[in-house]
């Protein structure tokens, strides 16, 4: 008894300080993967003893998480690079993917080009392209350029996870297929309206949407303008104590 009251104390020192109802259970055929938002575009995959994250960075709280054994980075701005946090979860044989551009400040970084795959355990990870097609900066340079980062599709057991990072809803977005399961930003100037993320979705269709990368727009927007698409919308607080 005392043996499984441990085990259990340990599994939940995974996620200290995030809410428990935010985390989202996906069954595959290789097992249980759990998906924690952590903040913005920060979110926590747990499998097994995997610890994944995806783009650690202030000002989501990462103390007291459990180290990192894979880390994902998607752009090179700073609510998606965060070196200092890199570190902090880094362990002995924590693998860091990412762009060429972020590779520069993070050296250890594995590079993944717009798409590439690779495979880390029994996941397989392919870098999608994320970029900005009609949002640009004053100037008329787009916020993301095109090949700069990545969006990833996390396939394990048979069941696509995909993190579009900072995009526009790209031709590259509306072709995939076979996505269980998309988290997509939505937030002016730097990707799109919540009415344009819907429709990029309903493009290639995922089983279930979650935004994420949202400040300041009206999710329930998105939710409603996919409503009887038989896309399921699940909306999750990633700004936990900001002010509503």
């Amino acid at each position: 008894m005392k043996i499984a009251i441990a085990l259990l104390f340990s599994a939940a020192l995974i996620v200290p300080a995030l809410a428990a109802d935010q985390t989202q259970n996906f069954n595959t055929q290789a097992g249980l993967v759990r998906i924690t938002p952590i903040y913005h575009a920060t979110a926590l995959i747990v499998q097994g003893r995997d610890n994944i994250y995806i783009d650690p960075a202030k000002p989501a709280k990462i103390e007291g998480l459990n180290s990192a054994d894979l880390i994902l980075i998607t752009d090179i701005h700073g609510d998606h690079m965060d070196a200092a946090d890199v570190a902090a979860l880094s362990k002995a044989g924590t693998m860091v993917i990412a762009p060429a551009a972020v590779a520069k400040t993070i050296t250890q970084a594995k590079v993944l080009a717009n798409g590439e795959s690779t495979r880390w355990h029994d996941w397989k990870i392919t870098a999608v392209p994320m970029y900005n097609v009609t949002h640009n900066q004053p100037n008329g340079q787009p916020y993301h350029d095109k090949g700069r980062g990545n969006g990833y599709v996390l396939t394990y057991g048979a069941k696509s996870f995909y993190f579009a990072g900072d995009t526009e809803g790209t031709p590259e977005m509306r072709a995939l297929k076979n996505i269980d399961v998309a988290f997509i930003p939505m937030n002016l100037p730097y990707t799109m309206t919540p009415a344009e993320a819907a429709d990029a979705v309903k493009a290639f269709h995922p089983k279930i949407a979650i935004p994420y990368h949202y400040k300041g727009q009206d999710v329930e927007v998105f939710k409603k303008a996919l409503e009887g698409s038989g896309i399921a919308v699940r909306l999750l607080d990633w700004y936990p104590g900001d002010a509503k």
